[in-house]
């Protein structure tokens, strides 16, 4: 269990808060909480069955190619997400 821990303070430390200045508390529980969020719904995991597919991505849809991409920015620009625009 510890090991888990770990990995995800290191994956925390060099995706998200080596690269942001935090001032206060407050800041540092909206930075968790957005990111916590988009590494648990938003990026790709390769766990079951070798898909990389977001969690909540259509498992019936091939995602490429797309006609046109939609960005969404994660924490100001630090992280962004992509999916096939409308």
């Amino acid at each position: 269990m510890n090991a888990f821990a770990e990995r995800w303070v290191k994956t925390l430390r060099a995706g998200c808060t080596d690269r942001m200045l935090i001032i206060s508390d407050r800041h540092l529980r909206i930075i968790l909480e957005q990111y916590a969020e988009h590494y648990n719904a938003g990026r790709s995991h390769q766990g079951h069955g070798l898909n990389l597919r977001a969690p909540l991505d259509d498992p019936n849809v091939i995602p490429f190619p797309a006609p046109t991409i939609a960005r969404t920015k994660i924490l100001g620009g630090l992280i962004n997400e992509y999916d096939a625009a409308v």
